[in-house]
């Protein structure tokens, strides 16, 4: 296989990945999978949580297909995808351990529009601490917070993590 075209799957990959979690997040984290990802959703005691098992879990397929690609003669699309699924692995420890939760001290503040996009939208994803009326499930594609702001005060703010009398007064304005 070229270059050129082993580059092109792993880039698809990493594409393709943003779906994927989404998918993931959305239908099996905020789902069946709820019994692990309600640790993330609720203040940390320590520097790990139950919700960390899913590392585990979706850096399996990757590690598998780099073995087969580099080792068991699976080929270069093995090795391409499996490369791809840990570079989106890696940009979303950058992104949602490091940057968002600041699991590792950092300065870092995000500057540009982009990155106060999707910052923010992942903020407001977890101002929800329910397995129900979350917003914005993707990671590096993400709506604009006027839009999910919105979305959650049509639905009364339901599940939106704060004291009970400033909720009260909340379901009267605007997000």
């Amino acid at each position: 296989m070229s270059f050129p075209l082993l580059a092109l799957i792993f880039l698809a990959t990493v594409m393709a990945m943003e779906g994927f979690a989404y998918v993931m997040h959305r239908w099996v984290m905020h789902g069946p999978g709820w019994v692990l990802h309600a640790s993330h959703h609720r203040p940390r005691t320590g520097f790990w949580e139950l919700n960390d098992l899913y590392f585990v879990i979706f850096a399996t397929p990757s590690f598998l297909l780099l073995l087969g690609g580099v080792q068991l003669g699976w080929g270069g699309w093995a090795t391409a995808v499996g490369a791809g699924v840990a570079a989106y692995g890696a940009i979303y420890l950058g992104f949602h351990d490091i940057i968002v939760h600041q699991r590792v001290p950092h300065r870092y503040v995000a500057r540009s529009r982009y990155m106060k996009r999707i910052v923010q939208a992942h903020r407001l994803h977890h101002a929800v601490e329910t397995k129900e009326g979350t917003v914005s499930f993707g990671f590096l594609v993400a709506p604009r917070p006027e839009a999910l702001k919105a979305e959650l005060a049509r639905r009364g703010r339901a599940g939106v993590r704060m004291p009970s009398a400033t909720a009260a007064s909340l379901r009267e304005t605007d997000v």
